[in-house]
C-alpha cells in the first residue's frame, strides 16, 4: 500500500477541481431592427431618397448575410481537381469568415475569424457602384469606390443588384455619387 501521501496527491490528480465562477457582464449593442419584406425596404428608401429620414431614427437592415451559398457549392464541386483546388480555399474562407451588411446608414463588412476585422463606411462616401455578376447572375461582386479612392470588393454577394440598386439610391440621397 502507498503512503498516505501519495494516495492523496493520485486522487486530486484524477478528480477534476470545479471550473471557477465566472461572471459575464455583456455590452449594450445599438438597437437595430429588420425591415419587414421588400415592399418595405423601397417605402424606406424611397423616404431616405426624398430626405424623410431624421437622425434619430434608429438604424434599419437592408441585407444581412455572407456569401452565396452557391458560390461555395460551385467551388467545392471543382475543387475536386486539383487545379481548382486554391480557388476552393479561397471560396471556402470566404463562405465562413466574411460577413457584409447594408443598414440605412452604413456599409459594413465584417472579417476575420474572430470577426474583429471590420470595415465601416457611410454612404457620404460612396462615390460609385459596379456589379460584376458570377455563375449566370445568381450571385456577383459588388465594387464600391469611395471618396478618397478605396476601392471595396465585395465578393459573391447573393441578391448583388437588389444591394447595389439600394446602395446607389442611398448614396443618391447623401449626395455623394460622382456622374
Amino acid at each position: 500500500m502507498p503512503p498516505p501521501s501519495t494516495a492523496a496527491a493520485v486522487s486530486s490528480i484524477i478528480r477534476p477541481t470545479p471550473p471557477p465562477a465566472l461572471s459575464f457582464h455583456p455590452i449594450p449593442l445599438p438597437q437595430i431592427r429588420r425591415s419587414a419584406g421588400a415592399a418595405s425596404r423601397l417605402v424606406a428608401a424611397r423616404a431616405a431618397a426624398s430626405g424623410a429620414r431624421g437622425e434619430g431614427d434608429a438604424e434599419t437592415v437592408f441585407f444581412d448575410g455572407g456569401a452565396h451559398y452557391g458560390d461555395l457549392a460551385a467551388n467545392l464541386l471543382l475543387g475536386l481537381t486539383l487545379l481548382w483546388l486554391p480557388l476552393t480555399l479561397a471560396a471556402v474562407s470566404r463562405a465562413f469568415i466574411l460577413r457584409y451588411r447594408f443598414t440605412s446608414r452604413r456599409v459594413t463588412v465584417v472579417s476575420g475569424l474572430s470577426g474583429a476585422d471590420r470595415t465601416d463606411f457611410p454612404y457620404s462616401s460612396v462615390t460609385s457602384v459596379v456589379v460584376v455578376p458570377r455563375f449566370i447572375g445568381e450571385w456577383g461582386d459588388i465594387v464600391i469606390t469611395l471618396k478618397d479612392g478605396t476601392k471595396v470588393d465585395l465578393r459573391s454577394v447573393p441578391r448583388f443588384r437588389e444591394v447595389a440598386d439600394y446602395c446607389l439610391s442611398m448614396a443618391a440621397a447623401e449626395g455623394s455619387l460622382v456622374s
